[in-house]
């Protein structure tokens, strides 16, 4: 584990700890929210019997959903007390899963063609190259695999709802690929349940441009079935200024969805 995973890790421990939302276990999911939250879209079809890799996806949520719908579900994440939620929400509806301790970029514990659906949580921007990533889940899944993506909006990236000057939110950060974010960008606000929150350092994050992650996938015979924006709690009669007034202007996530077919003929473009 190299020095960023290090700080990686040890930054979603605290956040873990603290109970971001990306740490509760979804304990009072249906079959249909499971469906939901896992495939909004009705690309994924039927998962149940399939191997389903939640990569970099702790946190007791995706892997509980996918489990209550049939699927064989394997975790890896960063962080153990990430899994250990996991954990809990599988004890919660009696299922079994397997959850390993360990980096995107390193699927070494899983051998080749291992999975028909690797479902990534938001946290490919916490590695600043694509390429180790996409490398290891091309060869974990199998073909005609589904992959999932979840990641920051690079042209939304790095913008501030503090930062409304009364006529938008300002740009500032380059658009370049692999350019991380500091200062006020690694702070997390988090709730304490009781109507407070607290600053908690968060992990590095950087930039992936759109050019960079769809050529990239496609240079590694993933066919893109689709991308769509994520603004989940957009509101346009929020007060400008606020995280939800933000989302109405510029959604602050991406979702993709792609199938593997190593022999396609447009596999071709460099990245």
């Amino acid at each position: 584990m190299d020095d960023l995973a290090k700080f990686n890790r040890e930054r979603w421990e605290e956040l873990a700890e603290a109970n971001v939302q990306y740490s509760r276990p979804a304990l009072d999911l249906s079959e249909k929210s499971a469906g939901q939250m896992v495939d909004s879209r009705g690309v994924m079809g039927d998962p149940a019997g399939k191997d389903v890799l939640c990569l970099a996806g702790g946190g007791g949520q995706q892997s509980a959903a996918f489990a209550l719908l049939g699927a064989n579900v394997t975790v890896l994440d960063l962080s153990e007390t990430q899994l250990h939620r996991d954990r809990q929400a599988a004890e919660h509806y009696g299922f079994a899963i397997r959850a390993l301790q360990g980096d995107m970029r390193d699927l070494s514990s899983f051998g080749d063609d291992s999975f028909d659906i690797v479902w990534h949580a938001h946290s490919l921007n916490f590695v600043p190259d694509t390429r180790p990533v996409f490398d290891e889940v091309r060869r974990v899944i199998r073909p005609s695999g589904l992959y999932h993506l979840h990641y920051s909006n690079p042209f939304a990236q790095g913008i501030q709802d503090t930062e409304w000057d009364e006529r938008g939110y300002p740009l500032r950060d380059p658009y370049v690929d692999g350019h991380e974010f500091t200062g006020d960008h690694m702070m997390w606000e988090v709730g304490d349940g009781r109507g407070g929150a607290k600053l908690i350092r968060g992990p590095r994050e950087f930039r992936h441009a759109l050019s960079t992650v769809v050529n990239s996938l496609i240079a590694r015979g993933f066919v893109i079935l689709g991308i769509w924006e994520d603004d989940t709690d957009a509101d346009p009669d929020a007060k400008p200024g606020t995280w939800r007034h933000l989302q109405y202007i510029l959604p602050p996530w991406l979702v993709l969805w792609a199938v593997y077919r190593p022999r396609s003929p447009i596999a071709t473009c460099g990245g």
